[in-house]
């Protein structure tokens, strides 16, 4: 008697590796997000603690925003060169320092160094350009979808971080705050350096969606600060860098400049306790989620510029509209714009990711680190605007309509972007 035998087949994994990748991607973001979401909690005890003025403080958040957009690009370079899990452990590092330093600050210079500059290069050198190069590197199949996935990273580290450190300021003080911030990132730390991978092949894989005989990435040779200059110097030829960046510097004034950094203080001028107004933005934070991940799947199947469009005006609008809806307790109007708000925060990112990557192919990631960076630069221009604007006029008034008439603008610059695919 015979016995026929049949071949055992191979088993494969279940969930591509890809998506382990993400998620590390995910809790990085989330980890660094963290400090992110601090500036507005935080001004008014500093205030109170050591009498700096709006403006001396809003100048540190400018010096962060400004750094965490510079970094970009030669982050985007650099991980080209070293790799992701190099350059996002030691950020995550330099953003727990600068976080852990913080409470033994005397000086507004030591603030400006501490929250300033080490967490402006710390934060700048993950956040979306990680983004960009993770699904760049590893999907090919639902590149969209998971951008908008890891843009919604930050928001989710805000909706985590915002309430509680807003409490912890309110209770312990700012400085249990900091000290807070500072384990989240360096609990993050072990989990980059043992699961995420610079290139699919590190592991004997393919990215999602790539053919099985896809021509395989290979580190970038050379200096990284070197190529991240010369891809500027490229892209800044074309018409459509200049409207991309010049859009995204108002993103940045609208978003993290103008309603991040100045919104708690602007409702508790109204009379909102500062919680309260945590746990509006907080509830951005939720919506976020939802707008950017659904930006991502639309900017797979929509035209991203004009995504773009809809995104920056209806968000003009809306800002125009902020300064009525302010009062002592939370009213109905204030929920409407809170949800609305939230949805547009940071949609705008997976449409203007798709843009690069279709307009300058394999220098998209760090030709977007450069767009991001203007966005730091206009948050940073719209930070410290605002803290003087309510120094010199007692109200923020006139904060709220310049932001609302520049996003109309930058609407009509991504109305006018014209590309061919590379």
């Amino acid at each position: 008697m015979t016995l026929s035998t049949t071949p055992t087949p191979t088993r494969t994994p279940r969930i591509h590796r890809a998506w382990w990748v993400a998620a590390v991607a995910f809790v990085a973001i989330l980890g660094a997000a963290g400090f992110r979401a601090t500036p507005g909690v935080l001004i008014t005890p500093l205030h109170e603690e050591f009498g700096w003025s709006t403006g001396t403080i809003s100048l540190a958040v400018s010096i962060n925003l400004v750094l965490y957009g510079m970094t970009a690009p030669f982050a985007a370079a650099l991980m080209d060169r070293f790799g992701m899990r190099r350059v996002v452990s030691l950020a995550l590092l330099l953003v727990a320092v600068g976080s852990g330093l913080t409470v033994i600050m005397t000086a507004s210079w030591h603030l400006l160094l501490f929250w300033g500059v080490f967490i402006g290069l710390g934060t700048g050198s993950m956040a979306l350009v990680f983004a960009a190069t993770v699904t760049d590197r590893w999907f090919v199949r639902h590149r969209g979808l998971v951008t908008g996935i890891l843009t919604a990273a930050g928001a989710t580290g805000q909706l985590i971080f915002l309430p509680v450190l807003a409490q912890l300021a309110e209770g312990p003080g700012w400085r249990a705050a900091s000290l807070t911030v500072a384990a989240a990132a360096l609990a993050v730390v072990p989990f980059v350096w043992w699961l995420l991978r610079d290139h699919p092949e590190e592991v004997g894989t393919t990215a999602l969606g790539a053919e099985a005989d896809a021509v395989r990435t290979r580190p970038a040779a050379g200096n990284a600060a070197a190529r991240a200059l010369t891809v500027l110097r490229s892209a800044a030829r074309t018409r459509a860098f200049w409207f991309l960046a010049g859009g995204f510097a108002i993103c940045g004034m609208s978003t993290n400049g103008l309603v991040g950094t100045h919104f708690i203080p602007a409702a508790h001028d109204h009379g909102m306790a500062e919680p309260v107004a945590a746990g509006l933005l907080a509830i951005i934070g939720v919506f976020d989620i939802v707008g950017t991940v659904a930006s991502g799947w639309l900017s797979d199947k929509i035209n991203p510029k004009l995504l773009l469009g809809v995104y920056y005006g209806l968000r003009g609008l809306s800002l125009m509209l902020l300064p009525g809806l302010f009062a002592a307790t939370t009213e109905p109007s204030m929920l409407i714009f809170i949800v609305f708000y939230g949805l547009d925060w940071v949609a705008t990112v997976p449409p203007t990711v798709a843009l690069c990557r279709r307009i300058y192919g394999q220098d998209g990631a760090v030709v977007f680190g450069w767009v991001f960076a203007s966005h730091q630069v206009g948050a940073a221009i719209a930070a410290v605007g605002a803290g003087l604007t309510r120094d010199r006029l007692g109200a923020y008034d006139l904060a709220w309509y310049a932001a609302g008439a520049l996003c109309l603008l930058a609407a009509g610059m991504s109305l006018a972007i014209r590309h061919a695919r590379r």
